[in-house]
């Protein structure tokens, strides 16, 4: 912990300081936010090994006028890897045959 943060508990006696950030804000990404979330689908729907890293994909930004972190192109790819895989597993998909109608083997 800091110095100043020490000296503030010890003057106001308080035993636990706690802040949680409400609302994240994509100050520099907002802009960027469409361009980025079509290229992470772009990315996605390639063959593992055509894929980009999220460090070409920041790179690329850079290269059309981005002016953000990697760290900020980074978090969002990550959030929006986990929303995909999350819609992606809640997708049912039906059998075309009746459950022990195919696939039978005889473990004897």
């Amino acid at each position: 912990m800091s110095r100043n943060t020490v000296r503030k508990v010890i003057r106001s006696g308080a035993t636990e300081l706690t802040y949680e950030r409400t609302i994240q804000p994509l100050a520099t990404i907002g802009p960027w936010k469409d361009l980025l979330d079509e290229m992470l689908a772009v990315n996605a729907r390639k063959p593992k090994r055509e894929r980009l890293t999220r460090i070409r994909i920041f790179e690329e930004l850079r290269a059309r006028g981005y002016d953000g972190g990697y760290d900020a192109v980074r978090r969002y790819a990550a959030s929006w890897s986990k929303e995909e895989e999350v819609a992606s597993a809640a997708a049912y998909v039906p059998l075309s045959f009746d459950p022990g109608e195919a696939y039978q083997f005889d473990w004897r």
